[in-house]
């Protein structure tokens, strides 16, 4: 196969599927030439900075390309129905990043529990704001609201009953045999309303934000909120009404509905630990990853 590599790619995955025979180019393509590089392959790996659109897929209808890979979970940035509407398989990888993602948000978690973020740089400004920020809380003891109970938000649980935390999980999918004394299903409006810390791990779902004033609104007061899903599934404006209000005590971010986040007000509020889209970002998840491809290639159309 010839297969085009956007966004990066592990090095020895690369390796390995050129020893397996297949040619591998590495290449970002602007989106108005991408439609029409994409007829020179046979498959094509992306991550989050290529969207692949129906327009694209328009350019490229009846060539060679038959595989689109996104190296990560999230498939948002492809049209998916589209692209196999008119023939091309469509993957992920799913399996790869979530302890990634999920100790981010554990990360991100703990940071806004003993203001890690804003300490640290107020420090680097040679400030000694210890009276400000010793009013810290734990993180065992309290309850963890994880919306989005898959792979990543599953990881998420077990670390943080590890850690000492009961746990509330929403999902339309339950899987059998996990709930015990410490982690339980529940409703969306039962979760909000009784978790101290609130994790999402959600797809997009249809571009509309599931956390938004309405369900700001029934949190707990002063509960932390966590996202490292897709910076659409909130309403950056509500969140940032929440902050402002001490509705919310602090936030953790890793998405934003606009990457970068040029001039976002949130990721300048001091009590937002944010991190630039790095969930998946470690060099475990992308080994993992790239043997996930690999794997997929070999075994497509077997």
């Amino acid at each position: 196969m010839r297969i085009l590599v956007t966004d990066g790619m592990d090095a020895s995955a690369m390796e390995q599927l050129r020893a397996n025979g297949h040619e591998v180019v590495e290449h970002f393509y602007q989106p108005e030439e991408l439609g029409k590089a994409l007829r020179d392959f046979d498959a094509v790996v992306v991550r989050s900075a290529t969207k692949v659109r129906a327009n694209h897929i328009d350019e490229c209808k009846g060539s060679r390309l038959k595989l689109v890979i996104r190296g990560g979970v999230g498939v948002d940035n492809i049209d998916v129905k589209y692209a196999e509407d008119n023939g091309i398989t469509v993957k992920n990888t799913p399996r790869a990043s979530s302890r990634s993602v999920a100790e981010l948000a554990m990360a991100h978690m703990l940071s806004c529990a003993r203001f890690i973020s804003i300490s640290g740089h107020t420090m680097r400004e040679d400030k000694w704001e210890k009276k400000a920020y010793g009013k810290g809380i734990e993180i065992g003891g309290k309850t963890l609201g994880v919306i989005g109970y898959g792979r990543i938000g599953q990881t998420l649980g077990s670390m943080a009953q590890a850690m000492g935390m009961d746990v509330l999980a929403y999902d339309i999918y339950h899987v059998q045999g996990i709930e015990n004394e410490h982690m339980h299903y529940v409703e969306m409006d039962e979760l909000l309303a009784k978790s101290d810390f609130i994790s999402l791990h959600t797809p997009s779902i249809d571009g509309k934000p599931l956390i938004n004033s309405e369900t700001i609104a029934k949190m707990k007061d002063g509960v932390v909120f966590i996202n490292t899903s897709r910076g659409n599934n909130v309403d950056e404006a509500a969140l940032l009404a929440g902050l402002e209000s001490g509705k919310i005590r602090s936030v953790g971010m890793d998405v934003y509905a606009s990457e970068p986040p040029v001039g976002n007000k949130l990721v300048a509020n001091p009590n937002v630990s944010c991190t630039p889209h790095i969930g998946a970002a470690t060099k475990e998840a992308q080994k993992r990853i790239g043997a996930e491809i690999v794997d997929i290639i070999e075994h497509f159309g077997k």
